[in-house]
């Protein structure tokens, strides 16, 4: 899974047992797919939720507020 904006990807590491044995583990980015409006046309992506929250307020600053 990869965000279509950003590139997030997911990262590795360890879990680290009290007796310090390390197993391997994986964080994944919180991907969500999206229909986005780009140049009056909807599109459909993946996108992570950081990525998600910035293009909603991009999108409330460039919409026509009503008086």
């Amino acid at each position: 899974m990869k965000c279509d904006i950003c590139g997030k990807t997911p990262q590795f590491g360890h879990n680290v047992s009290h007796s310090k044995r390390h197993t391997n583990r994986q964080w994944t980015p919180n991907i969500h797919p999206v229909t986005l409006t780009i140049d009056g046309k909807p599109k459909k992506m993946k996108l992570c939720t950081r990525c998600l929250r910035t293009q909603h307020k991009l999108a409330k600053l460039s919409s026509p507020s009503a008086p």
